[in-house]
C-alpha cells in the first residue's frame, strides 16, 4: 500500500538539497554511551557492532548508508532515539566501515544480505524470545529490504523500516551523474576511493591504483571495484542482482518504507508501484524531505528531527 507521509518540510529548508545537506552538515551527533563488540564470521572476517549500555524491551538492529557509520547523523539520531525511548539498539557497521579494515579482500555492498543474516542470528542467541526488529537507512535499507524478500514468510524479525533507499541501483547512479545530483556522487565517489587506498596497504584493489582517479561515477567504480570484489561479472550484473525493488513484493512481515518524492538520490522512476509491493509492505511518501533529510519545525533554531519520531511511533505500534 502506498499512502501520503503526514510529513511537512521546514519552511527555512526548501528543496531537496537544503533537507538533504543541513543535517549532515549541521546536526549535533550526541550518541548514548555504546559498547563495542567484533564479531567473527564463518569467512575469517569480522564484523563491528555498537551496542547501546541501557537495554530493554525490543531489540532494534540500525543498518547505515554508504560510507556511513556512527557519525553518520541519523545513526547517531536513532541509536539515541531507541535508547532514550526504551529499545535496546545494535548498530551494524558494514564491512571496512568501523575504523579498523576488515580482513579479506571483498568489502561490502548493496546487495550483502549474508552478513545481515549472520547479525541477526547472532543477536536472536543472544536475546533469546525477545522481538527483533531493524531499520535500514539508504544503501543499509537496499540490504534490508533485499533481505527481508529473500527471507519470505522466514525473516526472524517483528517488523522492518526503510528509508530513502536507492531501490533500482542503475536508475540512482544515473540520476547521480547529472544537474546538481553531482555533487553527492563527487562526494561519496571520493569517500570510496579513499577507503580503496586504505585497504591497498593489505589488499591491492583489482584495479591499478595509479588509475583510481579515472574512477568518477558510480558505474565506473562499481564495474571496476565492486563487482569483480564481489563476484559479478559486471556493474550491470551487480545492480540487477543487488536491487531491492524486485525483491519487496516478496516480504511477508510487517514492514513500513519512508520515501520523499524529491530525493536527489533516486529517480520518480524507481519509487515501487502499488503492483511492486506486497500485502505486508506500506510506502509512506511525502512530496518533499530529501535525502535521508526530513527536517521540520517552525524555528530553524530549534530543528525538528522527523524521522526518528516516525521511526519509534511504528515500533510502538507493533510492540502493543
Amino acid at each position: 500500500m502506498i499512502k501520503a507521509s503526514p510529513f511537512r518540510p521546514a519552511w527555512w529548508l526548501p528543496g531537496p538539497h537544503m533537507q538533504t545537506l543541513y543535517p549532515s552538515l549541521f546536526r549535533r551527533r550526541v550518541p548514548p554511551p555504546l559498547v563495542r563488540e567484533r564479531l567473527e564470521l564463518p569467512d575469517g572476517d569480522f564484523l563491528d557492532l555498537d551496542w547501546t549500555t541501557v537495554t530493554g524491551g525490543m531489540v532494534v538492529l540500525v543498518l547505515h548508508g554508504l560510507e556511513g557509520s556512527l557519525e553518520s547523523h541519523y545513526a547517531s539520531g536513532i541509536i539515541a532515539a531507541l535508547s532514550h525511548n526504551g529499545f535496546t539498539a545494535v548498530l551494524m557497521y558494514f564491512r571496512n566501515c568501523s575504523g579498523t579494515p576488515n580482513r579479506l579482500p571483498r568489502t561490502y555492498h548493496s546487495g550483502e544480505t549474508g552478513d545481515l543474516a549472520h547479525v541477526v542470528r547472532h543477536i536472536r542467541m543472544r536475546y533469546p524470545g525477545i522481538p527483533v526488529a531493524a531499520v535500514g537507512y539508504s544503501l543499509g535499507g537496499n540490504v534490508l529490504l533485499k533481505w527481508l524478500g529473500e527471507q519470505g514468510s522466514a525473516a526472524p524479525l517483528a517488523t522492518a523500516v526503510a528509508i530513502s533507499v536507492p531501490f533500482d541501483l542503475n536508475a540512482c547512479a544515473l540520476k547521480l551523474e547529472n544537474g546538481i545530483s553531482r555533487i553527492y556522487q563527487h562526494h561519496l565517489i571520493k569517500k570510496l576511493r579513499k577507503a580503496v587506498i586504505s585497504k591497498a596497504r593489505i589488499h591491492p584493489p583489482p584495479f591499478p591504483l595509479e588509475r583510481l582517479g579515472e574512477l568518477q561515477t558510480f558505474r565506473q567504480f562499481d564495474d571496476a571495484i565492486t563487482a569483480p570484489l564481489h563476484g559479478f561479472r559486471d556493474v550491470d550484473d551487480y545492480y540487477s542482482k543487488s536491487s531491492s525493488r524486485r525483491f519487496i513484493r516478496d516480504i511477508r512481515i510487517p514492514t513500513l518504507i519512508i520515501h520523499a518524492a524529491d530525493d536527489p538520490f533516486i529517480p520518480a522512476a524507481a519509487i515501487p508501484a502499488d503492483g511492486d509491493l506486497s500485502p505486508a509492505v506500506t510506502l509512506e511518501l511525502s512530496r518533499h524531505g530529501g535525502h535521508v533529510g526530513f527536517v521540520a519545525g517552525h524555528d530553524p533554531a530549534a530543528p525538528r528531527y522527523w524521522l526518528e519520531p516516525r521511526v519509534i511511533a511504528h515500533l510502538r505500534g507493533l510492540e502493543s
